[in-house]
C-alpha cells in the first residue's frame, strides 16, 4: 500500500514541517520504501518463535569489589583553580538569607 505524494503534502501540513516542493517527491519515495520493507517483515512467518529482548545472551561482568587506598588530598588539590585550606573552593551559587535581603 503506498503512500501518495499528496497524502505526504497533507501530513506534513498537520505536523507543521516546513518542507519544499522538491522534497515530497523525496520524501514520498522515503516512506514507501520503509513501508514496503515492514509489509515484507510482516510477511514472516513467525508462529512458534519466542519473542527476545535481546538476540544474544546477557550476561554482565562484574570485578571484584576490593577496597583500595583513594587520592592523597595534596595530589587532588594539586589540579584545582582554587583551594583554601585544603579543601576546592568554588564559586558561590545560592546567595545568604542576608544577601537576598538586601
Amino acid at each position: 500500500m503506498p503512500i501518495s505524494e499528496d497524502e505526504v503534502r497533507r501530513i506534513a501540513r498537520l505536523a507543521r514541517l516546513g518542507l519544499e516542493p522538491a522534497e515530497f517527491s523525496a520524501l514520498t519515495a522515503e516512506l514507501n520504501g520503509i513501508l514496503e520493507r515492514v509489509e515484507r517483515l510482516r510477511a514472516i512467518d513467525v508462529e512458534g518463535v519466542e519473542p527476545l529482548a535481546h538476540v544474544g545472551g546477557l550476561h554482565t561482568v562484574w570485578r571484584e569489589d576490593v577496597p583500595r587506598p583513594g587520592l592523597a588530598r595534596e595530589a587532588a588539590l594539586a589540579g584545582a583553580p582554587d583551594a583554601h585550606e585544603g579543601y576546592f573552593r568554588v564559586p558561590r551559587v545560592v546567595a545568604h538569607e542576608e544577601e537576598e535581603e538586601a
